[in-house]
């Protein structure tokens, strides 16, 4: 345009240029039209080029401006003239869209809304009745349980209450409670016993019947197991004197063994260590009281054989029994479950390969003090000793070979349990010195 109206003065290159300065713009102005050592600067002629400047391209600009005014606002019409056609179409797909929208919403939206709101009711729904199955699963557990507790004490109930106990319903009580705990111990996602902690009933559930029924068969089972005897040689009120009844009590002895080991397995080590303790602690008293009354030495080292025929009879019952399944294990370890017997973790527990060895070592280990402090008190009951020791000797190895036998085996094997005989000996022999 420039070109089209004449030439001009104006430098527009140096204006357009993108590394234009205007203070250096301004101090080129300065120097060109003051010498240096002009006292004091004049500024107005540099001011007054740039305004003439400025002037000059405002006039330039207003003439472009009024002699291009037609095409301009030709040029504008037709812009607006597009951008309303333009708006017209737009608005047109705007309102196709719009209306889409609102059929897609009646049609899928809302649809999906109470479709989704009947899946809720459908998920809630099942999850009522997965919770109520498995409360009524557990209250039939429940009422099994009591039934088996019954028999277990013989009362059951109506015309039969008078019935008598069944010692075999232990094992099915412990079973029938160990599938309740299974059930009520499944409380993660998804699974069976989820959220039944919340139901009222299950907590009465659980403290009316399954606690007390858990108690009841642990007493049971421990009680069973502390008055266990077979042997004959001493009168026991619980020993059997019949083949028939023999095999009651290795029955009864079985099913609270097999109940402890479902209940816990520790329940069961520790009730068997209980019991050859208290057999160890009452023969230690005994002897320790018959060392100071002779007289009465033969009767109660029979005493002490027959607690270990008890203990020999013990450990064949546990050498036999085999641990039960238990329900809360899967099957990948039922073939572990049945490897062993009930014998090896008791082996284990004490640290020893036999319990009539144990018994007799543990015995002798307890007798000698006693014997040497009988010794030193010196008086009637140490002469009486020495002066009977082979008596004594005798006695005590006799008791040593008949109470490792099993009760009511008459036949022994040459050389067996001759170490413990040793043994025991040696603990009563040696504080009587030669």
């Amino acid at each position: 345009m420039a070109e089209s109206e004449g030439p001009s003065y104006i430098d527009y290159d140096t204006f357009l240029d993108p590394n234009f300065s205007p203070t250096a713009f301004a101090n080129s102005l300065v120097i060109a039209t003051n010498n240096p050592s002009d006292t004091p600067i004049d500024l107005s002629t540099p001011l007054s080029k740039v305004l003439f400047d400025i002037q000059e391209i405002d006039t330039h600009i207003h003439t472009l401006t009024t002699q291009s005014a037609i095409p301009l606002l030709t040029h504008t019409k037709n812009q607006a003239d597009a951008g309303h056609r333009i708006v017209t179409e737009v608005e047109a797909q705007v309102a196709n869209l719009t209306d889409g929208y609102q059929r897609l919403e009646k049609e899928v939206i809302q649809r999906y809304e109470e479709a989704n709101q009947v899946r809720i009711a459908v998920e809630r729904l099942w999850e009522t009745v997965r919770i109520g199955r498995a409360v009524a699963r557990c209250l039939t557990l429940g009422r099994q349980l009591e039934t088996q507790m019954a028999e277990v004490t013989g009362g059951a109930g109506g015309p039969d209450s008078a019935k008598k106990e069944d010692h075999r319903a232990m094992v099915r009580a412990s079973n029938t409670l160990l599938t309740v705990r299974q059930v009520l111990s499944a409380s993660g996602p998804n699974e069976e016993g989820e959220h039944l902690s919340k139901v009222h009933l299950i907590t009465y559930l659980q403290n009316s019947v399954l606690t007390p029924s858990e108690t009841s068969l642990r007493n049971r089972a421990q009680q069973i197991i502390r008055e266990f005897s077979m042997s004959s040689l001493a009168s026991s009120a619980t020993a059997p004197t019949t083949y028939d009844q023999s095999e009651e009590t290795k029955s009864r002895t079985t099913s609270a063994l097999l109940t402890l080991q479902l209940l816990n397995p520790r329940l069961l080590v520790a009730a068997l260590q209980t019991y050859l303790r208290a057999s160890l602690t009452s023969s230690l008293a005994s002897v320790g009281r018959a060392l100071n009354s002779l007289p009465n030495l033969d009767r109660t080292l029979l005493e002490v054989s027959a607690r270990c025929q008890n203990i020999v009879a013990l450990e064949r019952l546990l050498d036999s029994t085999k641990p039960p399944h238990d329900p809360r294990s899967g099957s990948n370890g039922r073939a572990e479950e049945h490897s062993g017997t009930l014998l090896e973790p008791l082996l284990a527990a004490l640290d020893t390969s036999s319990l009539p060895s144990f018994f007799w070592r543990s015995l002798a280990e307890g007798l000698g003090p006693r014997v040497a402090d009988l010794i030193a008190k010196g008086g009637v009951v140490a002469r009486a000793l020495k002066s009977q020791r082979e008596r004594v000797k005798d006695s005590v190895r006799e008791c040593v070979l008949r109470g490792s036998q099993s009760p009511g085996d008459t036949t022994r094997k040459a050389g067996a349990w001759e170490r413990e005989a040793a043994v025991m000996v040696g603990s009563v022999m040696g504080p009587l010195g030669r």
